[in-house]
């Protein structure tokens, strides 16, 4: 039986992100070429979908068995796996809603855009405190634009791409991220939102701020419909032997 696109994202990064030492330029290349071929349909969700409710029907004007992408009226996490090494899920943005500015401490983080557009600002770290995870310092301004499908997948890194970053909902969304590896409060890799400071005196540079969780941040869950996943892989069969 053949593999679902999901499945053959997940083998992939079993095998990437089990193994030990930095993930390879080869191995980010292949990832994001796995990434790029997916699309709404493939993590349960009905991108052209009108009905008033999240789960669609044949009778609400959705397809059975699949999430309404029109009917999300707030942020919306669909949480497909996570384990010690990587985590798999896709938030799903109704248009003018705003996901604040937080940081991926640590992490490498694949992000794709299935269907819709979003504006995302980022920045990275100028300097770094004695732990490498600061909560105030100057940060450089790496994108403020608009990522749409069907672009390219995006990686930002520890360090570079634009760690620290937030995204608005310009129209209906939906983002699929794998993260390596995943948030943790007990490994020391907790989710820190901030608040950001232009300097009109060098443009391009902000000061930045750790602030407590938004009061106004909801965040949803919903279930995973997509094809389901196996939850191991032989790395030999599945056929990622070279990029491990």
């Amino acid at each position: 039986m053949d593999r679902s696109k999901v499945q053959v994202l997940y083998d992939a990064c079993s095998a990437i992100f089990s193994q030990e030492g930095l993930t390879t330029f080869r191995q980010i290349q292949y990832l994001k070429n796995l990434l790029d071929k997916i699309e709404a349909i493939d993590v349960g969700i009905d991108e052209s979908g009108t009905s008033d409710s999240p789960m669609s029907s044949p009778e609400s004007g959705g397809s059975r068995g699949l999430l309404c992408a029109q009917a999300f009226s707030e942020i919306t996490y669909i949480h497909i796996h996570e384990c010690d090494h990587f985590s798999m899920g896709v938030f799903c943005l109704p248009a003018g809603k705003v996901f604040p500015l937080h940081d991926h401490p640590g992490m490498t983080v694949f992000s794709k855009v299935l269907y819709g557009s979003v504006h995302v600002k980022a920045y990275d770290w100028i300097t770094l405190d004695a732990s490498g995870c600061p909560t105030r310092g100057l940060g450089s301004k790496v994108m403020d634009g608009t990522m749409k499908a069907p672009e390219e997948p995006s990686v930002l890194f520890p360090r570079s791409g634009g760690n620290i970053h937030c995204f608005t909902a310009l129209t209906p969304c939906a983002i699929l991220d794998v993260l390596s590896p995943p948030y943790s409060e007990d490994f020391g890799r907790p989710s820190t939102y901030f608040s950001d400071f232009p300097i009109p005196s060098l443009p391009g540079y902000a000061w930045l701020e750790e602030k407590p969780l938004p009061d106004d941040l909801i965040v949803k869950g919903a279930p995973y419909l997509g094809p389901p996943l196996a939850a191991e892989c032989d790395v030999c069969e599945c056929g990622f032997r070279n990029y491990v």
